[in-house]
């Protein structure tokens, strides 16, 4: 026997035997998958395998059958009376000494981008006076979200790499990344992929600024009546298109009852299951549940593939913090702004991706009519790249479905025989291809994703059995 204690927020996976299950495909499981972009709850590809959950202590055989599992955390919401000031206050002194005890000593890779979580981090490494190596990327042809990064790098005196993100990286990166995630996420977010040998030579250990922004703000869902609920909780995690294929492949497997039926009920179960009053607050303990292990963590491991990893914001404590600070100061990521504010004034004055063209002192004017004249700019710029033919990218997948070389390296997985026979047929594969091409690519892009990551699982782990 042994004991397994996992995390509130777990970082990596952890899977169980089930006794008394058949090893055969859990297609229900599957159908949420394709709907969400992740697995729900403690889903697997299989009936008799399983994912430890979250804050939990398990009793695992020593045939690696889970005999026994109890909570030790509970998510609540438990506002204390505190000032703004307060919980800067706190906020700093445990935000730093998380960050000392998973750094000291380290030669820190630090992922930067034009938002808060990671500059948030920057502040802390560089009061610590931290060995930090930093680096951001772009999309080829897209928005330059490394020109933030390296003015925030330059006033911290932090060296600095810029990296492109370029179009087609997926296809030779497919089988590493197969084997690194386990086909347990869609292949087209994780674009670290692209340059992870180059940013695994910076440091020996990364501090990633993941689930801050879901920690550190606020939900604006306010008192909803129950009846709301589920579409808000839809609204939040059902991917465009996800549904659609969804529905298709119930069908094909011959499941009894419905998808809808089957996503409300599963949906509904969860949040009930949280014993929080606060809408808000039960958001970001449902997200933090749910989404954050199944989804977030996932492509974590593409990090840890070359180096340790570390995550502050992921800390026991943090979770543990957050659940006494009211909603209030949750708002608009206010507790990060006034720390950067605090700690280094000079980065609070870089641009804001979110609020641009403002920064942490004026991001309140990011409304209109204060935001006119750099939209106005920003539109004339698409027009002119419109004119001469420059593409400009906005989402991870137009760098790996779009173009000729693209397509021909999607077709010849989507559209293997073995696959199409065993698994989705080729007729679902050409409806959602055909409307990924000829109405609505981004609508379709998440469909077409999923069916490429079911192909490659396919290949790797269905097909010699």
């Amino acid at each position: 026997m042994k004991t397994i204690k996992t995390a509130i927020i777990p970082h990596k996976q952890t899977f169980v035997k089930i006794k008394d299950q058949p090893h055969e495909l859990d297609y229900k499981a599957i159908c949420i998958y394709t709907a969400l972009g992740f697995f729900l709850d403690n889903d697997t590809y299989w009936l008799d395998s399983k994912v430890l959950r979250p804050a939990t202590i398990n009793t695992i055989d020593e045939d690696g059958y889970l005999i026994q599992s109890e909570k030790w955390f509970n998510w609540h919401y438990a506002p204390r009376d505190i000032s703004l000031e307060n919980a800067v206050s706190e906020f700093t002194e445990l935000f730093e000494t998380i960050i000392k005890e998973q750094t000291a000593g380290k030669k820190v890779i630090l992922p930067l981008s034009g938002g808060l979580d990671s500059r948030t981090q920057a502040v802390a490494l560089h009061h610590l006076k931290s060995d930090v190596r930093s680096y951001s990327y772009s999309f080829q042809n897209g928005y330059k979200e490394s020109s933030i990064s390296n003015k925030i790098a330059k006033v911290l005196n932090v060296p600095f790499k810029e990296l492109t993100i370029p179009q087609g990286y997926l296809w030779s990166k497919l089988n590493r990344l197969a084997t690194i995630n386990k086909c347990y996420s869609e292949f087209t977010h994780p674009r670290q992929m692209a340059v992870i040998d180059e940013i695994g030579e910076l440091g020996n250990t990364f501090s990633l600024g993941h689930w801050g922004d879901v920690l550190f703000d606020s939900d604006t869902i306010g008192k909803l009546e129950e009846k709301e609920i589920l579409s808000v909780l839809k609204k939040k995690v059902v991917k465009k298109g996800g549904v659609e294929l969804a529905e298709e492949l119930w069908s094909h497997w011959n499941i009894e009852g419905t998808f809808s039926n089957y996503l409300n009920e599963r949906l509904v179960l969860l949040w009930n299951g949280i014993e929080i009053d606060n809408n808000a607050a039960k958001m970001r303990a449902f997200k933090s549940l749910y989404w954050a292990p199944r989804w977030t963590s996932i492509n974590l491991a593409v990090f840890e593939s070359v180096q340790s990893i570390t995550l502050p914001y992921y800390d026991d404590r943090m979770c543990e913090f957050i659940a006494t600070i009211p909603e209030s100061l949750l708002a608009n990521r206010v507790i990060q702004i006034e720390y950067i504010k605090k700690r280094a004034s000079s980065v609070a004055k870089i641009v804001w991706q979110d609020a641009r063209p403002f920064n942490l002192y004026n991001h309140h004017l990011h409304k209109l009519p204060y935001t006119i004249p750099y939209r106005a700019v920003n539109k004339i710029k698409r027009v002119l790249n419109s004119i001469f033919g420059k593409k400009y990218t906005q989402r991870n997948w137009e760098l790996q479905f779009l173009g000729n070389e693209n397509q021909k390296e999607l077709e010849q997985l989507i559209f293997n025989t073995n696959f199409n026979k065993s698994f989705i047929p080729s007729t679902i594969t050409s409806h959602f291809y055909t409307k990924f091409k000829n109405e609505n690519s981004v609508f379709y892009s998440h469909s077409l994703s999923m069916i490429l990551t079911l192909s490659v699982f396919y290949k790797t782990a269905l097909e010699n059995e």
